[in-house]
């Protein structure tokens, strides 16, 4: 941040600079890929238990059943497509900012082995179970 001494208003411009920063970031995980193929990420959080990895992933609108989950070399691998519901294809749209088409997102998961994988929405999101096995 810099200070213009000129200017008697430089700390609410360095404020709202910042803002635009943060809300920029903010939206960042929603951008796409550099690969147009490969569509959107979703943002994700890992959690872990004792006895079980959890996984939530922000898929608003995107029904569980429509999601293709597997593991791939110690990764977590969400893919599908998000399409605007066919009431609102004629719709006048004012706003939109929930991204639209395909997605994939590649998740790291801890070293260790996992099974029974259950997949359920809660709330908006994607939640996956991973069970820990021995």
């Amino acid at each position: 941040m810099k200070r213009h001494d000129d200017s008697p208003d430089w700390m609410w411009s360095n404020a709202l600079a910042a803002l635009d920063r943060m809300e920029r970031l903010h939206r960042h995980p929603f951008q796409p890929r550099q690969t147009p193929s490969l569509g959107w990420e979703p943002p994700a959080d890992v959690l872990e238990t004792a006895h079980e990895l959890l996984i939530y992933v922000a898929l608003p609108g995107v029904d569980a059943r429509d999601v293709r989950a597997v593991i791939d070399q110690g990764a977590l691998v969400v893919s599908g497509h998000r399409i605007l519901p066919k009431a609102l294809r004629t719709a006048v749209i004012h706003r939109l900012e929930l991204p639209q088409g395909r997605f994939e997102r590649r998740i790291p998961l801890p070293p260790g082995r996992y099974s029974a994988a259950d997949v359920a929405s809660d709330r908006g999101c994607l939640v996956i179970r991973l069970e820990k096995t021995p």
